[in-house]
């Protein structure tokens, strides 16, 4: 199986960079989404439905998919021999990252179906706040495989 790995891993980590490139897109965009839907929109209103269906589209067609490929080619590059040597300190701080991330798209699918039952509680000032989540995981996750701090 290891053979095998290697003999992939150009592809494994094509394919996990371009799912990473899909996942962040939504990850940056949902939230922006909430803020206007939040601020513009009123439960049942026309708007509200458009909202609704943007923001369910995006997450399960985009994102979750993204996601879902950017954890299996991830996890097949962390099997690959030779890629990541777990005596180092990077790679822990950049899977703690990608935990964090995995929660922020899950925390965001829970605000979709408040959003789309019409009782949120979360203001679109939360929301943009929030929208400056993954920003700081992909600066820490880029650092770590990049630059390999320590």
């Amino acid at each position: 199986m290891s053979d095998f790995l290697v003999s992939v891993y150009p592809w494994t980590k094509a394919l996990h960079v371009m799912s990473v490139l899909s996942w962040m897109a939504g990850l940056f965009y949902l939230p922006r989404l909430f803020v206007h839907h939040v601020e513009r929109a009123r439960p049942g209103e026309e708007m509200d439905i458009v909202f609704q269906m943007m923001e369910r589209k995006l997450l399960r067609l985009i994102m979750n998919p993204a996601m879902t490929a950017t954890w299996v080619f991830g996890l097949g590059l962390v099997f690959t021999p030779g890629v990541v040597d777990w005596g180092d300190g990077w790679p822990w701080v950049k899977a703690a990252a990608v935990l964090a991330m995995t929660w922020f798209h899950h925390w965001l699918a829970r605000k979709r179906k408040e959003l789309a039952s019409g009782a949120w509680h979360t203001s679109g000032r939360t929301f943009r706040i929030m929208n400056e989540v993954p920003t700081l995981l992909m600066i820490v996750i880029v650092v770590m495989v990049i630059v390999r701090p320590f």
